[in-house]
């Protein structure tokens, strides 16, 4: 054990920050166990830095939310976001389940393919791809989402290529109350530009239009959102039905659904501000069976859930490796995982917890990661007991994004570990090497060393 520094057992300097009559937070629970696992046996087996995932967590959620639409709506079918976390095993825990693909990359797709999904049962979306990447998603069946004007041209131009008329959706921005509004993506629709589009693909005769996609935000912590979404949808699915003499098959609501973080600002922890997976599903299915334009047949509902099915399956096990005093007499911690392995820590503050039951008075504290910058704090103010350095922290919720988005800045990415529904523990990604790191760099001869 390292140094334990002297706690003052009762009074505790007025710092700054975002306090409420809560505090700063009920961060100081104990995690001695993950899925039944003890926190020690994981890092004694496989390191620190660790993440962990829960596979029965991540059914539990999938079966959970695909019970909330299909029970209220049957035509639907869920998409996994591979950017949320595109390692494989949870890929195919939630493909078992029923999942098809959803990418927004040729990086993507081609993870999808190689663990079996046909190019039909993929999703692509994003604002650009490479037309060698278009030519291939088009020529093995999968559901295009035309982001603007310039992908559709080069999409007509593929569909004369290969001789045939392609099935496509088109992806629309529009305003659903939301602040700051999502306007990077698709065809926006007040200013009449995805009509424009739609009358595009009827008049070239190249193009199908098939389906209709809006993503209207993430961590939409708002369902009312989502009823002007449909709404608007259904009346343009109605105008294309007009314009082009074609029935929109499917509507695509994306996701946005939010998991059970804390955001910074918030004055509640997150478990009491984020709506139920029922909440969305109401509000998104009873809108579609009231706002239904007459005549037109229901069309198949398609979500991309990602966050709130696999955040709270995810953990990070962290070891305190240093302490100190801040200028303000603040207690500050140094912890083996930081920002790079931890991006959602700037607008989340994930919970703490210690591994251990680290008996004695809570008090105000920093935690910092172990990259050499200044703005690597995964968080500023946290509760916690007397720990002391080769204490544990288990962090939480960390499973969507933290892994596609973590990074090599100084140190390796570690392990990452799957406890399965039996409690055994297998690894899914393996802490990385000098070698996986340098493998893509070539150093040219007249810079080697003699």
């Amino acid at each position: 054990m390292g140094i334990r520094f002297f706690t003052p057992p009762t009074v505790e300097r007025n710092v700054p920050g975002m306090m409420n009559k809560f505090g700063y937070g009920a961060d100081a629970r104990i995690c001695d166990r993950i899925a039944g696992v003890a926190v020690d046996d994981l890092v004694r087996a496989h390191g620190s830095p660790l993440f962990v995932f829960d596979e029965s967590v991540l059914r539990e959620k999938y079966r959970a939310a695909h019970r909330a639409f299909s029970t209220r709506y049957p035509a639907v079918q869920f998409a996994w976001s591979y950017k949320t976390n595109y390692l494989r095993a949870v890929c195919q825990v939630f493909h078992q389940e029923g999942a098809i693909a959803e990418v927004v990359s040729d990086f993507e797709y081609a993870k999808a393919r190689a663990l079996g999904m046909p190019g039909a049962s993929i999703i692509v979306n994003g604002p650009y791809h490479p037309v060698e990447f278009l030519r291939l998603a088009a020529a093995e069946g999968a559901k295009i989402h035309v982001d603007n004007l310039d992908m559709l041209l080069a999409l007509e131009s593929i569909a004369a290529e290969l001789g045939r008329t392609l099935d496509v959706a088109i992806r629309v921005n529009m305003d659903t109350g939301l602040q700051p509004a999502w306007t990077k993506f698709g065809f926006n629709l007040e200013n009449l530009e995805a009509l424009r589009a739609i009358r595009r693909i009827g008049n070239g005769g190249r193009l199908r239009l098939t389906g209709l996609h809006a993503h209207i935000g993430t961590f939409v912590l708002e369902p009312g959102a989502y009823r002007v979404a449909v709404t608007k949808l259904l009346a343009l699915a109605d105008a294309a039905r007009t314009e082009n003499s074609t029935a929109i098959e499917y509507l695509d609501l994306g996701g946005g659904f939010a998991s059970n973080n804390t955001l910074h600002y918030q004055y509640l922890p997150g478990e009491q501000m984020t709506p139920s997976i029922d909440e969305y599903a109401e509000v998104i299915c009873d809108t579609l069976r009231s706002e239904l334009p007459a005549g037109m047949p229901a069309p198949k509902l398609f979500l991309e859930t990602g966050r709130a099915l696999v955040d709270e399956a995810g953990y990070l096990i962290t070891t305190i490796r240093g302490q100190k005093r801040t200028a303000e007499g603040r207690r500050a911690f140094i912890a083996d995982a930081g920002v790079n392995l931890l991006y959602t820590s700037n607008w989340y503050k994930l919970r703490v917890m210690t591994a251990r039951d680290a008996r004695g008075p809570l008090s105000d504290a920093i935690l910092y990661g172990p990259l050499c910058m200044n703005i690597d704090v995964i968080r500023e103010h946290v509760q916690l007991p007397p720990v002391s350095v080769d204490d544990h922290l288990v962090l939480h919720p960390v499973g969507a994004y933290n892994v596609t988005q973590s990074m090599q800045f100084i140190t390796y990415r570690p392990r990452v570990v799957l406890i399965d529904e039996a409690g055994g523990v297998e690894v899914i990604r393996e802490r990385e090497t000098l070698a996986d790191v340098e493998g893509p760099e070539r150093l040219p001869s007249r810079l080697k060393r003699v």
